[in-house]
């Protein structure tokens, strides 16, 4: 479970970086007549909200979400800034109690 969450995390934050850098300067850069920096960032975000939607739907099943659930910790890399939104969302309502939840991994010494 623990790594699950941990991919989740690194390609959600990852994903939403260069979802914003995309948006808030490859566009506007495109505009102005520079295509090479948003053509860059826009082939890298589709590769790596492909890796995302993997890494959601693998935590996804192991959470046991409903499909509504899912469908929002999916779509979220495809909006600005949702990522950070849906992470902390999807953390405390999901993860921190599953992580609560589930046995030590953690040897007892005796």
């Amino acid at each position: 479970m623990h790594a699950a969450v941990l991919r989740y995390r690194v390609m959600a934050y990852i994903t939403g970086v260069v979802l914003i850098v995309l948006c808030f300067v490859g566009i506007p850069l495109q505009i102005a007549g520079y295509p090479a920096v948003a053509n860059d960032v826009g082939v890298l975000h589709g590769i790596l909200y492909i890796i995302y939607l993997v890494c959601a739907w693998m935590l996804s099943r192991k959470l046991a979400l409903t499909n509504g659930q899912t469908v929002i910790l999916l779509l979220a890399g495809t909006v600005p800034v949702m990522t950070f939104i849906v992470e902390r969302w999807a953390t405390r309502r999901f993860i921190n109690p599953a992580l609560a939840a589930a046995p030590s991994a953690e040897p007892v010494s005796r």
